[in-house]
């Protein structure tokens, strides 16, 4: 009897260890990063792409803009695509967006791929949650900035 519990004792000692995670120091041994932005590194000034997805844009004058997948192309399935925008509008459709959605300074600056952060406007970067929500559209989220007296739009946006 006493060999047997103590054979049940080892075997319960034995499959609860086994089904644990890896312990490394205190901390859980599986890593989880946040999936970074990759892409081709091409700069693309080709407006179409960018007026068929947002069409807050209204009629961009000119744009600079980056685009590709979160994570690798090793894992299996959909992916969540991403694109960087900075964007040139005419005066009065800045002054429109600025009238419609209220934008305010919030000392952010956008958060764009390297490529793309020499083009950044200088000046105070204008945001918030209306003017995000007027970009958001078929699957698309956006997060945009207006620089007014640069005519500039920055859109970081996230989609599938």
């Amino acid at each position: 009897m006493r060999f047997t519990r103590l054979t049940a004792v080892l075997l319960c000692a034995v499959l609860t260890a086994g089904c644990q995670s890896w312990w490394n120091g205190g901390t859980n041994g599986r890593t989880t990063e946040a999936a970074g932005k990759s892409g081709t590194g091409e700069l693309r000034t080709d407006l179409e792409p960018l007026t068929k997805r947002f069409a807050a844009l209204g009629t961009p004058e000119q744009a600079r803009w980056m685009s590709g997948t979160f994570g690798s192309d090793r894992a299996p399935g959909p992916s969540t695509y991403w694109i960087d925008a900075v964007i040139t509008l005419p005066k009065n459709e800045v002054d429109e967006l600025r009238s419609a959605y209220g934008p305010e300074s919030a000392g952010e600056t956008p958060d764009v791929v390297d490529g793309l952060r020499g083009e950044l406007p200088s000046g105070s970067f204008l945001t918030g949650e209306r003017l995000d929500r007027a970009f958001a559209a078929d699957r698309w989220f956006a997060k945009v900035y207006l620089v007014p007296d640069e005519r500039a739009l920055v859109l970081v946006a996230t989609g599938s």
